[in-house]
């Protein structure tokens, strides 16, 4: 079985490429989902968080106060590190437990925007990139999150630039006007080939 990874920037689409393979039958771990409920379920990641960041980042019946969270780190550059150092192990781990529940398939995609930023990549087969163009990107998300412009432009500059993630991809589906599921169906048959070897 190989491991994929599915990664784009903010409004390029990945999540719709994702649907697009599971409903082919190609299971798929949104990294952010499960790094959001092993939060709220891991025990041990909690103790880690709340070591960090204090006990305020959950209530009493430990739901996690998010935004405070998300204040916290988006505010401070060490603060995100940490919490980057804390959680992605936990991913990685639950990753691999779910990997070892999908062992029957040829594949299976792990959809996470910062692949290349955090040198997951190195975990994967095979990278596919999803891009588009900044402008649409960025109608997409003021649509989707109801957030400011300037908001928008803010969290695409945090990100690695959409040329280095071509670059670095293996392959690279276009969500600009393109239709998206010829692209889809002709990597599914590319990767299909590489399991056959």
């Amino acid at each position: 079985m190989l491991k994929i990874g599915l990664t784009g920037g903010i409004g390029s689409g990945k999540s719709i490429v994702g649907r697009a393979f599971e409903m082919m039958g190609i299971p798929i771990y949104v990294a952010d989902n499960e790094a959001k409920r092993l939060m709220v379920s891991d025990a041990e990641l909690q103790n880690l968080l709340v070591s960090r960041f204090g006990d305020q980042i959950y209530d009493s019946n430990f739901n996690l106060n998010r935004e405070l969270l998300a204040e916290i780190v988006f505010n401070d550059s060490e603060a995100l590190k940490d919490i980057n150092s804390i959680v992605h192990p936990a991913v990685r781990k639950d990753f691999i437990r779910w990997c070892e529940q999908h062992s029957q398939t040829p594949y299976v995609i792990q959809e996470s925007a910062i692949i290349f930023d955090s040198g997951l990549y190195k975990n994967f087969d095979k990278i596919i990139t999803v891009a588009a163009e900044d402008e649409i990107r960025i109608q997409r998300v003021m649509e989707r999150d109801s957030i400011s412009r300037e908001l928008i432009v803010e969290r695409m500059r945090s990100q690695l630039p959409e040329s280095v993630r071509i670059e670095k991809a293996d392959f690279v589906i276009y969500n600009n006007t393109e239709l998206i599921l010829p692209q889809i169906e002709r990597i599914d048959k590319q990767i299909r080939s590489l399991v056959n070897k």
